[in-house]
């Protein structure tokens, strides 16, 4: 999956890039991260990305691919309000190109004999032109790096056309925060 290197290797300046269609599993939802909710969904995102990978054992070898996640609110009050609860997402991971509907669907049923994967799906997806940075830190500190990434836009005379986009190159769970790398992402 070396085609899709350049996706994942984003710098600490705000830069410009084409992410054409790809093909992801996805899981919606609406929650904190912290939540229940929330770590169920990405567990069973991540049963059937495994699944996936067992199916196309004899056709292609490769590591399932960084989590990555969608964030909005019909009210964008919400982020600055710090209400996380009131959040939106959809989680996804990135499949390789020889993966079709037809895998995903019996990687979903079974996995979900082992696990609950209610509401994950097979998608391709289209982001096109994009503004990215690369985020070194915690979470918390993402505002300063995002407001670099706006003033970038704006200087390249375009506008934000879809979601926060965030693709976690570092675990959460395991990695200390000061060493957390995090893209951050916008179609333009």
């Amino acid at each position: 999956m070396n085609e899709y290197k350049y996706l994942f290797s984003g710098r600490k300046e705000p830069a410009l890039i084409e992410v054409p269609a790809l093909p992801y599993l996805m899981v919606d939802g609406k929650g904190s991260p912290d939540s229940p909710e929330y770590s169920n969904a990405v567990s069973g995102l991540y049963a059937v990305a495994y699944a996936v990978r067992a199916a196309l054992k004899t056709q292609v070898e490769y590591s399932v691919l960084p989590l990555q996640g969608q964030w909005w609110s019909p009210d964008p009050a919400v982020f600055a309000a710090g209400d996380r609860n009131a959040w939106c997402w959809t989680m996804m991971i990135l499949q390789p190109g020889q993966a079709t509907a037809e895998i995903a669907a019996e990687a979903i049923a079974k996995a979900g004999r082992k696990k609950a994967v209610d509401g994950v799906r097979f998608e391709e997806f289209t982001e096109g032109t994009c503004a990215q940075i690369l985020h070194h830190g915690p979470y918390s500190e993402e505002p300063a790096t995002i407001a670099r990434l706006m003033d970038f836009v704006r200087q390249e005379g375009r506008q934000i056309t879809g979601n926060h986009h965030e693709i976690y190159l570092t675990r959460p769970r395991t990695d200390a925060p000061e060493k957390m790398r995090t893209l951050i992402r916008y179609p333009v």
